[in-house]
């Protein structure tokens, strides 16, 4: 099929435009020349596919934390933040006249801010590929989750041989499924995947809403715990561990600019916000709603885990092999679209005077190679997927996230900020830094607890 090229209005027509870190450099195809701009529908599915990723999971558990109704609300809480801080974003990107975030971290704060950026970002996402990795290993290979084993989709089909075993399948997924999409050097080329991966949370969401239903209307399950459960002070401040988990769930700020510089009009991409925003948490909503109306107190860490037992329902186990398989084709899928980001801010870290990735092939396989098997190796070592969520989320996902943007519209180094910006920035940031400190104290006083008490 022949392809359609234009002229890139923001690039030299003879050499490929300077390096600009995050985002910040256009796939061109030739010298000064880049393939026709990618469609609304397609940013809308990337985007949403960066979003929806293992962080669905993990929020059945943030309501068995929370309860129900303090858990929705925070969920839908975390979506509107989220919405204005990528908004924030966008506009000063806008007026500093970059197309990167990295750029705009640069702008506001010079080399040190663009430099602290791409760490926390390549940080957030080493953490969130490591956690696909774990629940892909959790739902074919099994699990134990407190002290209870679980089985693996392939283990109860075929039995135990050494390519059910989690390594080996882990090994074998990266070879023949993540080896070839991470090689893309486009993120619009993953746009049908990106449907596909969308298309199977859906379904994933669906079946959980059908079984909860069922199982309530013939009395089998009963209403959860509305409100979170407070027997004592540490109960109270285990609280807090919830928010990491909430704001990872939303986490896609690191794939704005590369998705928005693709588009044939930029201007869309509000409206690609926007829609993304409101379609994940629409999702959201639902699986955390269903999951733990289903689950109740029982809910694991990694909700896929309880779908390895009898439902109560016709056709319970196959359901239940339905919903795991169909969730980790989605992860395999959502899997290269983070690899993508985290490959442009490795290599802004690594090489930032370098001509761009795309155009060096020995360094775009290289980098590639090492992040891939740093990543293995992650998944193989994590005991958890709460543990890597807390250690991610309570740190560089919140900076990525909330941090850095309030930071930016209160630094405001072209006079663009409104009142409600700094407003909403400083709730962003007394928000971000206290969740996560009383988070991380928490985790340290359950690691010490749990080891002095063996």
């Amino acid at each position: 099929m022949d392809r359609k090229y234009r002229r890139s209005p923001r690039s030299s027509p003879l050499l490929p435009k300077k390096h600009g870190g995050v985002g910040g450099d256009e796939f061109h195809d030739g010298g000064g020349f880049e393939v026709d701009g990618a469609s609304f529908s397609g940013a809308v599915f990337n985007l949403s596919t960066t979003i929806v990723g293992a962080g669905i999971m993990a929020l059945p558990e943030t309501l068995k934390q929370l309860g129900m109704i303090p858990g929705l609300i925070f969920i839908i809480l975390a979506g509107i933040l989220t919405e204005k801080s990528i908004e924030i974003i966008l506009r000063f990107s806008r007026a500093s006249k970059t197309t990167s975030y990295s750029g705009l971290a640069s702008d506001a704060f010079g080399g040190a801010g663009r430099t602290l950026l791409q760490s926390c970002i390549v940080i957030n996402n080493v953490g969130t590929l490591v956690v696909y990795m774990i629940i892909i290993g959790d739902v074919l290979s099994g699990s134990f989750s407190e002290g209870v084993h679980h089985s693996g989709v392939l283990e109860e089909w075929f039995g135990q041989y050494w390519w059910t075993r989690r390594s080996s399948l882990l090994l074998l997924t990266t070879i023949f499924v993540f080896a070839p999409l991470i090689s893309f050097k486009r993120v619009d080329s993953l746009r049908y995947t990106s449907a596909l991966s969308v298309a199977l949370a859906v379904v994933f969401v669906v079946i959980t809403a059908g079984i909860a239903i069922i199982k309530l209307l013939n009395g089998s399950i009963g209403m959860p715990r509305l409100m979170p459960e407070l027997v004592d002070q540490a109960s109270f401040w285990k609280l807090f561990t919830a928010v990491p988990v909430l704001v990872t769930a939303y986490i896609c700020h690191h794939n704005v600019h590369p998705i928005e510089n693709e588009l044939t009009d930029s201007t869309q991409m509000k409206y690609i916000v926007r829609t993304s925003i409101t379609l994940c948490t629409s999702v959201y909503l639902a699986t955390s709603f269903f999951g733990f109306l289903l689950f109740g107190d029982q809910t694991s860490d990694d909700i896929l885990s309880n779908f390895d037992g009898s439902l109560g329902i016709p056709y319970g186990l196959l359901l239940n092999d339905v919903v795991r398989v169909s969730y980790v084709i989605h992860l395999m899928l959502v899997f290269p679209i983070v690899f993508f980001s985290l490959r442009l801010n490795l290599d802004g870290l690594l090489f930032q005077h370098a001509i761009p990735i795309a155009y060096d092939d020995r360094r775009f396989f290289a980098v590639t190679a090492a992040l891939m098997g740093f990543v293995f190796m992650g998944a193989n070592c994590v005991p958890s997927i709460w543990d890597a969520f807390q250690f991610t989320g309570a740190t560089a996902t919140v900076s990525v996230g909330y941090i850095f943007p309030a930071a930016i519209a209160l630094r405001d180094t072209h006079n663009i900020a409104t009142k409600k910006d700094q407003l909403v920035s400083w709730v962003m940031i007394v928000l971000a830094v206290s969740s996560s400190t009383v988070a991380i104290c928490c985790d340290i006083y359950s690691m010490f607890y749990s080891n002095s008490g063996r």
